[in-house]
């Protein structure tokens, strides 16, 4: 979330708008990680794109006035890095909303950067944990409605090789149980994602590591969700952020 205001910001400081590259200058961040912030934020209302440039949305002008979501977002990205560092790799929280997967928060460090969005995560949700996780907890009118929209598609050789296999692992796991895929999504990447309890809506607390590390990944797991109940009692979590 921090580079996101930081592009906001960015944005914020040129009447006239400024390219995706400029602003990716100016916040300090790489052009890829740039280019998924930016659709993001314009996706969300807080950017509109005219004519090349981006130029802050009507959604910007709220975010001075909304000091209880800001508050509420805050404390959610300070529980995320305090998992990072106890578990040691980057943690990501997404959550099923309006019919697509949504990454709320992501918390990464120099030493282990998160996994680059290189093919857009809503429409690739059969191909990473986030998403299996999310779908596995949709019923099955809900995920047919989304492999209507999103068909399963391999996008790396790793990737579950069509919809009826993919449905065969969903309805094999058992009730809250950790997914897992190894670079299905990136190659070179492995990842788990465990299922979090938010009211009626589907949500997920995930970690990535790089695949020569997957020896890792069942300690990691384990530490995150003895982690995540903290997280749900101390701060009454909440997915309307």
């Amino acid at each position: 979330m921090q580079r996101a205001l930081r592009l906001l910001e960015a944005a914020g400081s040129h009447g006239d708008g400024a390219p995706a590259k400029q602003l990716a200058r100016e916040a300090g961040l790489p052009l890829p990680t740039a280019y998924h912030l930016l659709r993001t934020l314009t996706h969300e209302g807080y950017l509109r794109r005219e004519g090349g440039v981006f130029v802050l949305g009507a959604a910007a002008g709220r975010l001075a006035g909304g000091g209880l979501q800001q508050k509420r977002r805050s404390m959610i990205l300070d529980s995320l890095a305090h998992f990072r560092d106890a578990v040691g790799a980057p943690v990501y929280f997404a959550v099923y909303r309006e019919g697509e997967i949504e990454v709320v928060g992501v918390s990464d460090s120099p030493a282990g950067p998160a996994c680059e969005e290189w093919a857009d995560f809503r429409a690739t949700g059969h191909a990473h944990a986030i998403g299996q996780c999310l779908l596995g907890q949709l019923d099955e009118k809900a995920r047919k409605d989304h492999y209507d929209r999103h068909p399963v598609e391999g996008i790396t050789p790793y990737t579950v090789r069509d919809l009826h296999a993919l449905e065969q692992r969903i309805v094999s796991w058992e009730r809250m149980q950790p997914v897992t895929e190894s670079q299905e999504y990136a190659l070179g990447t492995v990842c788990a994602a465990i299922p979090i309890t938010a009211g009626d809506t589907a949500a997920t607390m995930a970690i990535s590591l790089p695949a020569h590390q997957q020896s890792r990944l069942p300690y990691a797991v384990d530490r995150l969700r003895s982690e995540v109940g903290a997280l749900l009692s101390t701060l009454s979590f909440s997915i309307s952020i």
